[in-house]
């Protein structure tokens, strides 16, 4: 919510024009059945290619589908948040901001839509991967609280790379420009201990994918659902999805008035 929502739009309407955004994009996506076929069948796709074509030639020191699951998941939420840019940029392309200015509606709720959207669209994707991993025999040892942590992190990571989304997608000038933009939110997790223990890499690579910011949320993830101690990377996830988080909701409002500034 912004300080002009709040001088010139009655506070009590804020979560009805939220909701009414949000429920826009999500039948947005659903009128897209290419890209929600997608969305869904690549995480599939790279579990199956992943446990059953090179499980059996990485040692990780423990089942592999219990070890690659949650990169998985997280590879999922970062490709579907990333589709958020393109969202953005399309909105901001086509004029449909224009209308929704034109209406008595907050502007802040513009972006919140496509954040929560995004949030509810790569939710429902982890469930789905998390179904088929159970089919594929993924058999976590958490606890309901741990398992309800686990959620936690991962929705807090998707906030975070749908807000960067959201920026990105402000700052390109169109739709190929957004999706080329995020191609760095998708190669983070393959440079992480997603799929092989970093300490397999060379030492150069190593260092980098020790302390980039998808690691420390997949070993959290990882370590919540295998009972094994999450150490301090719990925190150090927390830490680095708000700050990119905060980082991505002050840039893409900033941006967004810019552009809206006439």
């Amino acid at each position: 919510m912004t300080l002009t929502d709040t001088l010139t739009h009655p506070v009590g309407y804020l979560p009805r024009d939220y909701a009414a955004v949000t429920g826009r994009n999500l039948r947005r996506m659903l009128r897209s059945p290419d890209a929600l076929l997608m969305g869904l069948a690549l995480p599939v796709l790279l579990l199956v290619l992943f446990v059953y074509v090179f499980g059996g030639a990485i040692d990780t020191g423990t089942d592999y589908l219990n070890y690659v699951v949650p990169g998985i998941v997280l590879l999922s939420a970062s490709f579907g948040a990333a589709q958020t840019a393109v969202a953005v940029a399309s909105d901001m392309q086509r004029g449909i901001v224009d209308r929704f200015r034109s209406m008595p509606i907050a502007r802040s709720a513009v972006l919140t839509g496509h954040v929560v959207a995004s949030l509810v669209r790569n939710l429902a994707s982890t469930v789905v991967v998390f179904a088929v991993a159970a089919l594929m025999g993924f058999r976590p040892d958490a606890t309901l609280v741990e398992w309800v942590a686990a959620v936690g992190i991962i929705a807090l990571f998707v906030l975070a790379i749908s807000a960067v989304s959201a920026a990105l997608g402000m700052l390109a000038g169109n739709e190929e420009a957004a999706s080329g933009f995020t191609f760095f939110l998708l190669f983070l997790p393959y440079v992480s201990s997603a799929f092989v223990p970093p300490d397999t890499m060379p030492t150069w690579l190593r260092g980098f994918a020790e302390h980039q910011p998808v690691t420390p949320v997949i070993e959290t993830v990882r370590g919540l659902l295998t009972g094994t101690s999450v150490g301090s990377s719990a925190v150090i996830a927390v830490g680095w999805c708000v700050a990119f988080t905060a980082v991505g909701l002050v840039a893409a409002t900033a941006l967004f008035r810019r552009r809206t500034a006439r």
